[in-house]
């Protein structure tokens, strides 16, 4: 949800070098509407080579809506921890939108706890290394960008452009996610039957996490659409 791509690093570097990683960084201090997110990606979107575009949890629902619009040389999508419609559901989903009502303008920047990470980010024997990179990096994002996309999880559901999407689709799923439950992959499979999943033992932040192994997944499923 933070958007920097400050995070992917371990994922680029595990990647082979014959594929170039693009990291797309959301702006930090100011809120886009998911529309205004689209447009910002979409510029950054290779013109004249193919590519796999990949969007991690909040940026899935970017993700899906622009391979719905059949971008030229986008070749696949791939998901990592990702939904369709919000993972937010029933008295979670209505006390969380509640407290976004009332909070009032915050200036400060967001510092979560380190057992918070743990908990539902990146996994309970996380090193302090990555605990401290995750907090860092989301306290360097506006309090109100935070919550605007929260709002957006929240309230955007794109079952039906995912629907449109008509290159093949890689969904890695961590098996140890406490932020994506397993029925959002199931969305996702009640639209498309032919997704290829890829479970992978680890925290709701996989690329981070699993770097290794989400990167041989990506490779593996990139390979097989030649």
């Amino acid at each position: 949800m933070h958007g920097t791509g400050g995070l992917f690093d371990p994922l680029a570097e595990a990647l082979p070098r014959s594929l170039e990683a693009i990291v797309v960084s959301y702006p930090r201090d100011r809120e886009l509407t998911g529309a205004e997110l689209i447009t910002f990606v979409c510029a950054h979107l290779p013109l004249d080579d193919p590519y796999v575009l990949l969007g991690e949890s909040f940026s899935s629902l970017i993700a899906i809506q622009i391979a719905a619009s059949h971008p030229a040389n986008l070749r696949a999508l791939a998901l990592s921890a990702g939904f369709a419609s919000s993972p937010l559901r029933g008295p979670q989903r209505l006390w969380i939108a509640t407290l976004l009502q009332f909070l009032p303008a915050l200036n400060r920047p967001v510092r979560l706890p380190s057992f918070l990470i743990r908990h539902f980010f990146a996994g309970p024997g996380a090193p302090e290394s990555p605990v401290e990179s995750v907090q860092s990096t989301v306290a360097s994002v506006h309090p109100g960008v935070l919550f605007s996309r929260l709002r957006y999880i929240l309230q955007r559901d794109v079952r039906a452009e995912l629907a449109q999407v008509a290159v093949p689709i890689l969904y890695l799923q961590a098996t140890q996610d406490r932020i994506v439950p397993p029925r959002c992959l199931d969305e996702i499979l009640a639209v498309k039957p032919d997704v290829t999943v890829v479970r992978i033992n680890g925290p709701h932040l996989l690329l981070q996490a699993r770097p290794r192994e989400s990167a041989e997944a990506t490779v593996k499923f990139i390979e097989g659409l030649e």
